[in-house]
């Protein structure tokens, strides 16, 4: 069982209890512990923050039991949300904007009849948690990517290096690097060279 302690960063109003598996570098920034409230994974390592990367207010960090997030050095969530019951990890200076989504698993079944069933079940559950079967494809986010507001990655996803993702895009299949994708489904708009992107 993983323990808890009690953490608290400068801009939080209490501390908060914080699972020991969440490790934070010290040059790591954190609005608020509350961002790793979902965090339920049992993995010794289940959330690790690289050297000066910045957590935002309102960022959720929702890690299942079997997950595992990494985010690279200087990387910046700013009010994100990532679903991760397999593995999403962020590389070095990559940056992602206001309500973007990360999502390796869809956590219910596609078939409405299972779907309704595992809504059925919900309130008997402990947090009203969906344990529908569900299959989990990590995501890989490279260095130095910027992914627009609202833009949705979708499981099984990898983002080359240097790439850009548009506002409110919704990306279902792997980015190459130093690309600029966009649209739902996102598609390449423009190669970028690679001086522009480093």
């Amino acid at each position: 069982m993983i323990g808890t302690t009690l953490r608290q960063y400068p801009c939080d109003w209490e501390p908060i209890p914080m699972r020991d598996n969440i490790i934070v570098d010290p040059l790591a920034h954190i609005d608020s512990a509350f961002s790793f409230d979902l965090c339920r994974s049992e993995l010794p390592v289940a959330i690790e923050l690289g050297r000066g990367s910045q957590v935002l207010d309102g960022t959720m960090l929702d890690v299942g039991p079997n997950g595992r997030v990494t985010v690279g050095t200087c990387s910046m969530l700013n009010a994100c949300w990532l679903i991760a019951d397999a593995e999403i990890t962020i590389g070095d200076y990559t940056m992602m904007s206001w309500s973007v989504v990360l999502m390796d698993c869809y956590r219910f079944p596609f078939d409405y009849r299972k779907r309704r069933e595992e809504l059925l079940r919900l309130p008997t559950r402990p947090g009203r948690k969906s344990a529908a079967p569900a299959q989990a494809n990590p995501i890989h986010i490279g260095n130095n990517v910027w992914i627009g507001f609202e833009a949705c990655v979708l499981p099984g996803v990898t983002v080359g290096d240097g790439s850009v993702i548009g506002a409110r895009s919704v990306v279902t299949e792997d980015v190459p690097p130093y690309t600029i994708v966009a649209g739902n489904p996102a598609r390449p708009v423009r190669q970028l060279k690679r001086e522009e992107a480093v």
